[in-house]
């Protein structure tokens, strides 16, 4: 609630979300999964503020029709805002662009907006587009190979190769329950999370060996080929060409190689034009309408919410397949697992005292960008 409402109002959350989240945690005793939610505010010192997300990159704007969240992380994203919205020039401020989004996003088609959001490359959703019947799961899982069951983690090894929140998290709960991950970055575009809060970036990857590879080049690409190869579960949080460009295709690779389990993360699963898109954590909880309603205007639920939320649901879903025994390919869809968790917002008690969000302590430091390459390589016989 610290993280849901107006600056001034908290908001309970979605009916569903509390009973969701400790259905997922019940894999990993001990863990306060709730706490996940707000674990970045908690060490950036973040708070609500409406229709305006709590890190303030993403916007909740009345559209044309319905409700469209739209999000500008990046100075990128911000340069891009003329062409998505066909404009002579682009806007000289930050506020002059949310302006600019706010009048098109309440006038323009909003089929239109998002098809040249998705082509452009820019995180934009419509409330409630991965909810309502017919919507698909969570997280599907295809079942591709035999193995035995592995009714723990102690000993496996996980190949982390996604970035941000969402992914880096599923790999902190399976190091912390046994398994051994390696950070597997690239040289020339590492985890930008290392440009953000160093104490968010230890708690997410402290527990993890740190592997940099040059993938200009065909030796880093064999080495990556290799090390997946090594592994027992793969998490990757990229849109399906950025691996298929260096010839890995999970489902093959899980049918005729090592990995037990290949985890994809996506904003709004693999298939179709949808796998193309790029979503974040706050865009993607809208596509899946997990939001909080203030009368009829929905403000942002919790920070980034469904990235903590994916992670956690793929981890889960990680679990479960291993111990079921066999070879698996999740697909996660971070819209939808966000859709499997919404409900109308519960009603906050007058004169609640709303505490502050917290994190699990960070034991670590994360290792530096690739030092651990060395090591690893030799621990598993591969020649660099």
């Amino acid at each position: 609630m610290a993280l849901t409402g107006l600056i001034d109002h908290p908001l309970g959350p979605p009916s569903g979300l509390v009973e969701g989240i400790d259905r997922l945690a019940r894999s990993f005793p001990g863990l306060d999964a709730l706490a996940l939610l707000g674990e970045r505010a908690a060490l950036m010192g973040l708070w609500r503020r409406g229709a305006t997300s709590c890190g303030g990159s993403c916007r909740l704007l009345r559209a044309a029709d319905g409700w469209m969240a739209v999000s500008l992380p990046r100075d990128d994203d911000m340069a891009l805002v003329a062409a998505w919205l066909e404009l002579d020039a682009t806007p000289d401020s930050a506020p002059a662009v949310w302006d600019a989004v706010a009048t098109h996003v309440a006038g323009d088609d909003p089929h239109a907006l998002k098809t040249r959001a998705q082509l452009l490359g820019l995180p934009v959703a419509q409330l409630g587009e991965a909810a309502g019947p017919g919507g698909r799961s969570g997280v599907l899982r295809q079942r591709l190979g035999d193995a035995p069951a592995q009714p723990d983690l102690n000993g496996l090894v996980v190949v982390d190769l996604s970035a941000l929140w969402a992914g880096p998290l599923c790999g902190d709960l399976l190091a912390r329950a046994g398994a051994s991950v390696l950070k597997v970055e690239s040289t020339q575009r590492p985890d930008g999370a290392r440009r953000g809060s160093r104490a968010f970036f230890d708690l997410l990857n402290g527990h993890k060996r740190s592997v940099a590879l040059d993938l200009h080049g065909r030796d880093g690409i064999r080495l990556l080929h290799e090390l997946v190869a090594k592994a027992d579960v793969v998490i990757e949080a990229s849109r399906p060409r950025a691996l298929a460009q260096f010839g890995l295709e999970g489902p093959e690779v899980v049918r005729v190689g090592r990995p037990r389990v290949w985890i994809s993360i996506t904003g709004f699963g693999r298939s179709g034009e949808d796998g193309n898109r790029v979503a974040f954590g706050d865009d993607a909880a809208v596509g899946g309408g997990l939001v909080a309603w203030n009368g009829g205007d929905p403000l942002f639920c919790g920070d980034a919410v469904a990235d903590p939320l994916t992670g956690l649901a793929a981890a889960d879903a990680c679990l479960s397949a291993l111990r079921s025994g066999g070879r698996w390919f999740l697909d996660v869809s971070m819209a939808s697992v966000s859709a499997e968790l919404n409900g109308p917002t519960l009603p906050a008690p007058a004169g609640l005292n709303v505490a502050a969000p917290h994190a699990r302590p960070v034991e670590f430091r994360a290792s530096e960008l690739g030092s651990d390459t060395a090591d690893v390589l030799l621990e598993f016989g591969i020649t660099d």
